[in-house]
């Protein structure tokens, strides 16, 4: 069962940007990191799972050090695409057990589906007048329960791995499209690499969830 993934990263006020160039910005951002991801999960694709662990704990600290420079873009940047490395290298041992179990076609699947839903996301944030930041208060409370559930049934194992991931990728979809809304409203006083980190965390989470319930399927099939 994975807790969701650094999930309190703090963001820096700026002023309103405009949406559309904004978005292009956090897309290219976002898509490089991902990128960067994985290379270093396919370099590290033979580390252990403790190797891996250790390089999760690294990747959270790098975030506190991505706030504390959030005053200055470029240093911000160089910190999100060193994170994006680090995030590789944790995920190698988990997306290695899933393609080594269910083959590689249930990672294909998940990335791909993780693609096209964050694309169908940003169209619906984009697309209609709804202003998903309304929820935001909801997505938090939601994301703090999430965590302290996967937390708590580590213990006493009251949930199903499959239910976790169904409500990971629950919570998550709403926190897209809260993320996605800002990105609309010109960056709600975010800058560009704060709306990436956001954007490239929600995907992470989002991919997590689904290789576990198509890693769960292929078992069952």
């Amino acid at each position: 069962m994975n807790n969701p993934r650094y999930s309190g990263y703090q963001t820096s006020r700026v002023a309103v940007a405009s949406a559309p160039a904004l978005l292009g910005q956090v897309l290219g951002i976002t898509g490089v990191g991902f990128l960067i991801t994985a290379l270093a999960a396919y370099l590290f694709r033979d580390i252990s799972q403790g190797a891996g662990t250790i390089a999760c704990f690294v990747g959270l600290g790098m975030l506190f050090i991505m706030s504390a420079s959030r005053r200055n873009p470029a240093a911000a940047l160089l910190w999100f695409y060193a994170f994006a490395f680090v995030e590789g290298v944790g995920l190698a041992p988990t997306i290695m057990r899933y393609a080594t179990i269910d083959g590689p076609g249930v990672v294909i699947n998940a990335a791909a589906t993780t693609g096209f839903g964050m694309l169908v996301l940003g169209g619906v944030a984009f697309t209609f007048s709804l202003d998903w930041r309304r929820f935001q208060g909801i997505a938090f409370g939601a994301l703090i329960l999430l965590v302290l559930a996967g937390l708590a049934s580590m213990f006493f194992h009251f949930l199903q791995p499959g239910t976790y991931a169904w409500l990971t990728l629950g919570v998550f979809t709403l926190i897209t499209l809260v993320d996605f809304s800002r990105i609309r409203a010109g960056g709600d006083g975010l800058t560009a690499v704060d709306l990436a980190v956001s954007i490239y965390l929600d995907a992470i989470n989002i991919f997590l969830a689904l290789l576990q319930l198509f890693g769960m399927r292929s078992r069952d099939d």
